[in-house]
Parts: structure tokens; C-alpha cells; sequence
């Protein structure tokens, strides 16, 4: 069995922990102490963008991902931004779905959505169209949930978003999912949070949700949501999480 060291690294994937200054991320703690948005899309992202995307995580048939509609034709329902993965598949339990007896639909689908930061494939598509909508796509920022993995990251220093402490990385946008590309460290996650220098979009997950959350310019979430390769939705800053 592999061993995982005790101490944390000073790169991650391709992407720099950062230990002495985590001035970058505090714009993310400046949230009203009585309604940090916990559970909604500015909890999960950040408040203040013109307009949201919520990016839904695809399920899958062996390695090829599968769009919600795609499966919800199979069930006779529909997709809209505010549909839950369990009740799409007729599952009873929010939480427990991925254990229980809820049958998969062959030649459909076979493995339920990804728990958890932005998947690599669907990363990559972001990055295409987030590269346009900044100024600095050399210079970026990251928040990994220091509960991730088997690092004993307790000497870290971190940032606190709602719910969560988050390790600040850094570098540059084209790197966003080399944690997940990296082939000695199959087991690596994404970074849940990704924004630029110049604040023009912040890309926010978790590990709980099986979508990803966009905000940004008006025409940069138009553009999310036209591309191909991404199942995408506009949502509110206040809309609940999924």
C-alpha cells in the first residue's frame, strides 16, 4: 500500500501553495456575519457578479459523459436550473442515492454525476472560454478544501468560505486542472475555487454538489451557456445549490 506523505506538498499538480501571504483570497471572506449565503450560489462562489452559470456535472456510460437531458428523456421528465440528480432518477434519498437500488439504464447511463470539485473534461471546457473573458489568465488563484485527499494539511495556513477552510494555490489559468491530470497522482482533486487577478469571474464547487458555479460579466456567462461541451444553466446568486 502507498504511502502518503505526512506533510503536504509545495506544488499541487502544477499549482503553488501558496503559505506566506493569502492576501489574494480575502475578498472572499468579506461576507455580512449574519448571511454568508451558506448553501447558495454566492456561498459556494462569490457574490457580486453581473450573472450565474450553474455547470452541471455529466453522468456517465463507461469513460463518455452524459447530459442530464439525455437521461431525463428516459424518464419522461425534464432539466430546468434548479433539477436534483436524485429526484431526475426517481431516487428517494438526497443523499444515500448513490447506495441504494436506484437501477442505471443501460446503453444510457451506467455511473451517477461527480461529487466534488469541477471534473477534468468538463475543466477544460471552462477554460476555453474563461481565458477570454480576463485580463490575467496567467495569474490565478485557487481554493482547495484542505479536507480533500490524504495530506495532513493542519500547518497550512487557509481562508474561510462558507463552511469550508480552503488552501490557497496559484498559477496560471491553462493549470486549473493539472491536480487531476497528474499522471503519479491519480488521486488528486481539482481546486474548488478558481479566479483571476482581476476578479472578472470566480468558478466555485464543493464536495457535496454535482454542479459547478459560474459567476461572471453578463457576456461571459452567455457564453458559458451557449457552448457546446457544457450543460449549463443561468441562475441567481441567491438560488439554493444542487
Amino acid at each position: 500500500m502507498r504511502v502518503r506523505p505526512v506533510s503536504p506538498p509545495s506544488v499541487y499538480g502544477r499549482l503553488r501553495v501558496e503559505r506566506r501571504n493569502l492576501t489574494p483570497a480575502r475578498w472572499l471572506e468579506q461576507r455580512p456575519p449574519d448571511n454568508d449565503g451558506f448553501g447558495t450560489v454566492a456561498g459556494v462562489c462569490a457574490p457580486g457578479f453581473d450573472a450565474y452559470a450553474r455547470i452541471l456535472h455529466p453522468a456517465r456510460i463507461g469513460e463518455e459523459p452524459v447530459r442530464w437531458d439525455r437521461v431525463a428523456a428516459v424518464y419522461g421528465r425534464s432539466v430546468s436550473a434548479g433539477t436534483r440528480w436524485h429526484e431526475l432518477i426517481g431516487a428517494q434519498d438526497p443523499v444515500r442515492y448513490r447506495n441504494d437500488d436506484t437501477p442505471v439504464v443501460p446503453g444510457v447511463w451506467d455511473e451517477h454525476p461527480q461529487e466534488g470539485p469541477t471534473p477534468a473534461d468538463v475543466a477544460r471546457t471552462l477554460i476555453s472560454v474563461l481565458s477570454q473573458h480576463t485580463r490575467t489568465p496567467d495569474c490565478c488563484w485557487y481554493g482547495l478544501w484542505d479536507g480533500y485527499g490524504d495530506y495532513d494539511w493542519h500547518d497550512t495556513p487557509v481562508f474561510r468560505t462558507p463552511g469550508r477552510d480552503e488552501i490557497l494555490l496559484a498559477g496560471p489559468l491553462d493549470d486549473a486542472d493539472s491536480p487531476a491530470r497528474d499522471p503519479h497522482e491519480a488521486w488528486l482533486e481539482n481546486p474548488d475555487l478558481w479566479w483571476p487577478q482581476d476578479r472578472a469571474w470566480c468558478v466555485g464547487g464543493d464536495v457535496d454538489l454535482v454542479s459547478t458555479y459560474v459567476g461572471g460579466s453578463a457576456a461571459c456567462v452567455a457564453q458559458l451557456l451557449a457552448t457546446p461541451g457544457l450543460e449549463a444553466y443561468a441562475v441567481a446568486e441567491t438560488s439554493t445549490v444542487n
